[in-house]
C-alpha cells in the first residue's frame, strides 16, 4: 500500500477555516482517545512559524499554507492552531497499523514538497516541522509520560481548572497521612513485630511502581510473602487478567468469584490476614506524605503490568495520582474485570472532587471490614 496514494485528495475543496487553538486541542484529545480504543493510528504534524516576523507578510504566508494544505488533506483530517498564530497543526486520521513504520516519513516528505513549491525559499526555511504518531509506543523502561506533555493539554488543563482542588487535596493528603502515621504508630509497631517474628526477611516490602505520568517510585507495604519469592506466577496472572482470560475464582469463605490469585503459595499465614484486612497497605501513608501517592486515586501499577496495557488502559496512570484507596477498592475491588477497574479509575479522574475523595475515604472501612474481594 502506497502511503502517499492513500492520502492523495480526490477533489479540490474550498479553502477551509483554520480551527482556533481551543477547538484544535479538543479535537486532538478526542482523536487520541479514539485511536487508543480503535487501534487505528493518527499522525499529528506541527508547523512552527515562530521564525517569521509578525505582520502582513506572515499572514500572507499562513494564507498560502492554508490554501495549499486544504487541497492536500481529506475532509476527515483536521487543520488548526496548536499554538494560536504560531504553530499550525495537522491531524491525519485513520491510518492503518501496518503503515506505522513508513507513514510519518512519507507524509513529512509530502508536506515539505507541497510547502517548498508554494512558498519562497526564505519562508520555507523559517518553518520548523515536527511529527508524532498516536497512540504512542511506550518503551519498557517507563520514562516520564507522556513523552510530549504539550500534546496532552486536556490532562494539564484539568489540573489547572482544578487548581483549588489540587491544593486542597494535597493538604488533605498531608494531614491525613501524618495523622494516620502518628495515631497508628502502636498498630504499625505490632504488625511489624508480627511480620518479623513469623517469617524471615525484612518487615517492609519495597517495589518499584508506576506513578502519575509514568514516573517510577518506591512503593511500601508490610511484607505478606516469604522472602526471595519468584514473581513469575503473579506476572503471568496479571497478563492474563489484562487480556481478559483470567479465571473468576472463589477463595475460602468467598460467595462470589474474584479476579485475583486466591491460593498464592508465596503468601505467609500472617500475610494472608494482613491482605484480607488491608493492614499491609498502611506503610503507603509514607508514600502519601512524600507525594508519590494520594489517599484516594487509582491503584498504583507494577511496571510489568503497564507493559501489558492496551493503549486506552494507560489513561489510569496519566490522569490521576495513584492512591491507597479509590473507586475500585470501594465499588469493585477484585470482583470486577481489569477493564472495569480501568473504567472506574478513569471515571474517578474525570469527576474527582473533594467531596468524592471524602466519600471514598468514608466508604473504605466498610469495604475493608466486609472483605469484599480482598485476598
Amino acid at each position: 500500500m502506497n502511503p502517499n496514494r492513500s492520502y492523495r485528495p480526490r477533489l479540490h475543496t474550498p479553502v477551509r477555516k483554520l480551527l482556533e487553538e481551543a477547538t484544535f486541542e479538543r479535537t486532538l484529545a478526542v482523536e487520541r482517545k479514539r485511536s487508543e480504543r480503535s487501534g487505528r493510528l493518527f499522525l499529528l504534524m506541527l508547523l512552527d512559524l515562530g521564525g517569521m516576523e509578525e505582520g502582513a507578510g506572515k499572514r500572507k504566508v499562513v494564507a498560502r499554507i492554508l490554501a495549499a494544505l486544504t487541497r492536500s488533506v481529506r475532509e476527515t483530517d483536521a487543520l488548526g492552531w496548536h499554538v494560536q498564530d504560531n504553530v499550525l497543526g495537522l491531524i491525519f486520521t485513520e491510518i492503518p497499523k501496518e503503515l506505522r513504520a513508513t507513514i510519518a516519513s512519507a507524509m513529512l516528505a509530502r508536506i515539505k514538497g507541497i510547502l517548498y513549491r508554494e512558498l519562497s525559499f526564505e519562508d520555507f526555511n523559517r518553518i520548523e516541522i515536527s511529527h508524532y504518531l498516536f497512540p504512542e509506543e511506550w518503551n519498557h523502561d517507563l520514562p516520564q509520560r507522556p513523552s510530549h506533555p504539550s500534546l496532552y493539554t486536556d490532562l494539564t488543563r484539568v489540573e489547572k481548572d482544578k487548581s483549588f482542588y489540587s491544593v486542597a487535596k494535597r493538604g488533605m493528603d498531608i494531614a491525613g497521612a501524618a495523622l494516620g502515621l502518628l495515631a497508628g504508630a502502636p498498630l504499625l509497631g505490632a504488625i511489624a513485630l508480627a511480620v518479623k517474628c513469623t517469617s524471615r526477611g525484612p518487615v517492609l516490602f519495597r517495589q518499584t511502581r508506576v506513578g502519575q505520568y509514568g514516573a517510577p517510585f518506591t512503593f511500601l507495604k508490610f511484607r505478606s510473602m516469604y522472602a526471595n519469592n519468584d514473581p513469575a506466577i503473579h506476572r503471568e496472572y496479571v497478563k492474563s487478567l489484562i487480556r481478559g482470560s483470567a479465571n473468576n475464582t472463589s477463595g475460602p469463605g468467598t460467595q462470589e468469584g474474584v479476579y485475583k490469585l486466591t491460593k498464592d503459595p508465596r503468601v505467609t499465614r500472617i500475610g494472608a490476614f494482613l491482605r484480607k484486612s488491608s493492614l499491609d497497605e498502611l506503610p503507603q501513608l509514607w508514600n502519601v506524605l512524600k507525594g508519590d501517592m494520594s489517599l484516594v486515586g487509582p491503584r498504583p501499577a507494577i511496571p510489568y503490568e503497564v507493559e501489558a496495557y492496551a493503549p486506552w488502559h494507560r489513561r489510569r496512570v496519566l490522569e490521576a495520582k495513584p492512591g491507597i484507596t479509590g473507586l475500585w477498592q470501594v465499588k469493585g475491588r477484585s470482583r470486577v474485570t481489569f477493564d472495569e477497574m480501568v473504567r472506574l479509575d478513569v471515571r474517578y479522574a474525570s469527576s474527582r472532587s473533594l467531596w468524592l475523595d471524602v466519600k471514598t475515604l468514608i466508604e473504605t472501612p466498610r469495604a475493608v471490614l466486609f472483605g469484599q474481594g480482598a485476598h
